[in-house]
């Protein structure tokens, strides 16, 4: 499948198609038969390795590349695109976006916007998308039409099975050392959370963490969390 590996950029969608036609001309025609094994194939092969199927890039590049329909980061020249999401890993999100832009809209204290937008870090180089990111408004000169120049006051992930490494790992370290002030990590199917902030020092310190607890964010003033909310099905009612 050498071939597959050009200079020309291709979506998800593209790439599974393409793969489609290769797996009939290479494989058994008894595989055609086999639906689960055939479904199993493709979605290996979209998969992990399907950022390696896009060549690397510039910042600027991906920008140009990357629309609305394509939820992907960008990590040192290198495209990763996203997995699509779950119902519950939905619900939180929106609850939470809800929750934060109703506070912070009637203080006045700044924005709350959501992935698909991309948080630009400069060490090391990333363009990030997390779940919901928090701008103060003394920050707001850094809000473009495509991305956040820099880090947010506040990053939040909903975990999901594909993204524990990431999130938990890599996004971690590189929120920390950009400077991300607050760094929430939500898992659903552990219903456990772990909020973070930045010390003096410029490491994350755990705040709280654990199923139950009410948390005080420092960087939305005033702004109190009740960890037992998020575990509620449904979701609690915030009008």
């Amino acid at each position: 499948m050498s071939e597959l590996l050009t200079n020309e950029l291709l979506t998800a969608e593209e790439l599974s198609s393409v793969l489609e036609e290769k797996i009939a001309q290479l494989v058994p025609a008894w595989l055609a038969e086999q639906t689960d094994l055939h479904e199993r194939l493709v979605e290996t092969l979209v998969g992990k390795p399907r950022q390696l199927l896009l060549p690397t890039m510039s910042f600027e590049e991906f920008l140009a590349w990357t629309n609305d329909d394509i939820s992907a980061e960008w990590v040192e020249g290198k495209v990763i695109l996203m997995s699509p999401s779950s119902t519950r890993h939905q619900d939180i999100v929106v609850f939470l976006l809800t929750l934060l832009n109703i506070y912070v809209t009637r203080h006045k204290l700044g924005r709350v916007m959501t992935a698909p937008y991309l948080m630009r870090l400069y060490q090391p180089p990333r363009g990030r998308e997390p779940d919901i990111l928090f701008v103060a408004q003394a920050s707001f000169d850094r809000i473009s039409k495509q991305y956040l120049n820099g880090p947010a006051n506040l990053a939040i992930e909903v975990i999901s099975p594909e993204s524990i490494s990431r999130d938990r790992g890599d996004k971690f370290r590189e929120y920390e050392m950009s400077g991300v002030a607050e760094y929430w990590l939500i898992d659903p199917q552990r219903e456990d959370v772990e909020f973070y902030q930045l010390d003096e020092h410029g490491y994350y310190r755990l705040v709280l963490g654990g199923h139950s607890g009410e948390y005080q964010s420092r960087e939305i003033a005033g702004l109190t969390v009740d960890v037992s909310w998020l575990w509620q099905d449904p979701l609690p009612v915030l009008w």
